[in-house]
């Protein structure tokens, strides 16, 4: 990919008039909207936020990767007198979440930063719909109900596990429980295995609580058996665009009954995928059907008049799959087959193009956002990541919606992301998304700088730790050419983490002590930390 940068459109005659315009600073600011000059932040000089997505302050152990990679900027930083590093806490009740042993996550940090208060998350408002029974009046719930009472056949379609960042099983588990109270009579799961919110090699343990509830359904009348799976970062589960062959091998296994394993249990599927292939884990397992051992048909192709419910509550990794359901003018990939179905998800994925229409539980509400604010203001930010985060540092910043906060005065920048397992490139885009925030800056059309660099959770979530230390290392490096730009232009920089994740890669006890296998091996952790 050539590189591009903000110096070269200076280049360009009309490029340079469409900057002059962004220097006009807005003349009829809402009221509602007015910013006062900061004592200490001037409008008039350069600021720039680092984000550091999955990149906590936790113990200087030899779990710890930012520690062990000696990460010499961050450190140089640290110590600089008079000290102003400190620490923030990112999960729990301090982000939105239901519980203080909640991780924190790149959609509760960032909407945390970009509403600049607390945002009650997602989880806690399913949490509240169920105990209060609204999920139960809701139109969508209704719209569900009505297709199952007239025979169509209930799918469940997301993420099965307890991590509580995309879905959690106690919230399925009483839901498709009130189906059954409420005459539906068949149901079909289509499971995607996590091993990166929780850990890896727990999917099994999922699978197997879910047959246990579903022996139970069927003692109730209720036909209920899982339907089709696969891992969480290979099939269906993408975001942001950034691989839609993801997206396609899902609506093939869950839509068309078409895998290329296919076997008669779910539990079967993963212990034999494993089996065959030492690398394969949860979060990567091929896509497979589950098929009737009388006759080799799928137990639960996606059909015409069916009802699908999408039980995850997070938007970014489901707005995709979504999508393909409702979108009659969809052209990502042929779908050879788009049966007209009840589609309802847990909760509205993207409050801007109102997708999907129908939903159980009201999603969190935004408003005076950050971004919202400055751009009425005319204040010019510049926005950029690579692929895998460009959501949290967009749609999730500017309170869940997609799009800008201001067509003129917002500039963002996708450095595309490299679609392979990210322990096997981790420095990733870190360097030219580094390079492009330098000449931004430099440039002086921008008074805020947004950067967000991914590596610290992407290649923290393969266990990997040699591949993270890496990782953190071309985060530093990042870091140092970003902050020597400040110094150049007079500006101003801040350095966040949204959430821990490779600053613990082990599994702790209760007390915090590293937990072994049966060799004395230390277990490696996939998921976010608790760290500060």
């Amino acid at each position: 990919m050539p590189k591009t940068t903000v110096c070269q459109l200076l280049q360009d005659k009309e490029a340079n008039l469409a900057l002059c315009a962004k220097n006009t600073v807005a003349q009829n600011v809402d009221p509602e909207y007015v910013l006062y000059d900061h004592p200490v932040c001037p409008r008039h000089v350069p600021f720039v936020l680092i984000v550091l997505s999955g990149w906590g302050e936790g113990r200087e152990d030899e779990y710890n990767a930012i520690n062990k990679s000696n990460c010499l900027a961050i450190k140089t930083l640290r110590n600089i007198y008079p000290y102003r590093w400190r620490t923030l806490k990112a999960h729990g009740e301090w982000v939105g979440l239901p519980k203080n042993t909640d991780t924190g996550n790149g959609e509760a940090g960032n909407n945390a930063m970009g509403c600049g208060k607390i945002i009650i998350q997602r989880a806690t408002l399913v949490d509240n719909a169920i105990a209060d029974g609204s999920i139960y009046k809701s139109e969508g719930w209704l719209h569900a109900k009505e297709g199952w009472v007239y025979g169509g056949t209930l799918h469940f379609l997301g993420l099965l596990s307890d991590g509580g960042v995309h879905s959690r099983y106690d919230q399925l588990q009483h839901i498709f429980k009130t189906a059954v109270d409420q005459q539906c009579k068949k149901i079909r799961f289509h499971i995607l295995l996590d091993g990166r919110d929780v850990h890896e090699g727990t999917s099994l343990q999922f699978v197997e609580q879910l047959e246990k509830d579903l022996e139970e359904l069927r003692k109730w009348g209720c036909d209920a058996r899982i339907a089709s799976g696969g891992g969480r970062m290979f099939v269906t589960m993408d975001h942001y665009n950034a691989d839609w062959r993801i997206v396609r091998r899902g609506w093939y296994a869950h839509v068309l009954g078409d895998a290329p394993h296919k076997f008669e249990s779910a539990a079967e599927a993963i212990t034999a995928l494993k089996k065959a292939d030492p690398h394969c884990n949860d979060q990567y397992l091929p896509p497979f059907v589950v098929i009737q051992k009388k006759n080799g048909q799928p137990w639960g192709p996606i059909l015409q008049e069916d009802v699908v419910i999408n039980f995850n509550f997070r938007a970014d990794r489901m707005i995709q799959i979504s999508q393909a359901f409702v979108d009659e003018k969809f052209d990502k990939f042929e779908r050879i087959r788009w049966p007209n179905v009840r589609y309802v998800a847990l909760m509205q994925y993207d409050l801007a193009t109102k997708l999907p229409l129908r939903y159980l539980v009201e999603p969190p509400r935004f408003e005076k956002i950050a971004g919202k604010y400055l751009s009425e203001n005319g204040v010019r930010t510049f926005a950029i990541t690579e692929t895998q985060k460009m959501g949290h540092i967009t749609f999730n910043w500017n309170g869940n919606k997609s799009g800008k906060t201001h067509e003129i005065n917002d500039t963002y920048q996708e450095v595309q992301s490299e679609n392979i397992r990210f322990e096997l490139e981790p420095e990733m885009r870190a360097a030219t998304i580094a390079n492009i925030a330098h000449d931004a800056l430099l440039s002086g059309l921008y008074d805020f700088v947004r950067v967000m660099f991914a590596n610290g959770d992407m290649v923290g979530h393969t266990r990997d730790f040699e591949a993270t230390k890496r990782a953190c290392l071309a985060v530093d490096e990042g870091i140092k050419l970003l902050v020597s730009g400040v110094e150049l232009c007079g500006g101003m920089y801040m350095i966040v983490g949204d959430h821990g994740n490779c600053d613990d890669m082990v599994q702790r006890d209760a007390e915090g002590n590293p937990q072994l296998d049966a060799c004395g091996k230390p277990l490696p952790k996939t998921c976010h930390s608790l760290d500060e």
